[in-house]
């Protein structure tokens, strides 16, 4: 099997995967999984998609990821490795689909308007 590259992206996070048979090793930026995101959450948001394939020690994945918070990124990757799953099976759409792992978030931070403080908040107000 040849190795798979996929992107996923997530508010101002880019994840570039890279997916191929091993034994279920997962690398981010040249670190281990439970280097790089310590939280077990994030961790688990990361092998989310291996968990619902069935597939957690079948294929090793080296990622890139640049941008955004933690939490952003690791939902950058989810995406990433869901799409070269189903690249690699395309039975597995049916799984990660309704799980909700293959649909991109379209929400980003909204932007600061002229005149205000932030993007909603207003300066105080003063009648005198």
């Amino acid at each position: 099997m040849a190795i798979v590259h996929k992107i996923g992206r997530r508010k101002k996070s880019v994840a570039r995967v890279y997916l191929q048979e091993g034994n279920g090793e997962i690398f981010i930026n040249g670190r281990e999984l439970t280097n790089y995101f310590p939280t077990a959450v994030l961790q688990y948001k990361v092998a989310q998609a291996f968990l619902i394939t069935g597939t957690t020690d079948k294929y090793n994945v080296d990622v890139k990821v640049f941008g955004g918070g933690i939490t952003g990124q690791a939902e950058s990757i989810r995406l990433a490795i869901s799409r070269a799953l189903c690249e690699i099976d395309a039975d597995f759409r049916l799984l990660l689909k309704p799980e909700g792992l293959l649909t991109r978030d379209p929400r980003m931070v909204e932007r600061k308007k002229f005149g205000q403080k932030k993007a909603r908040k207003k300066f105080q107000f003063s009648k005198r």
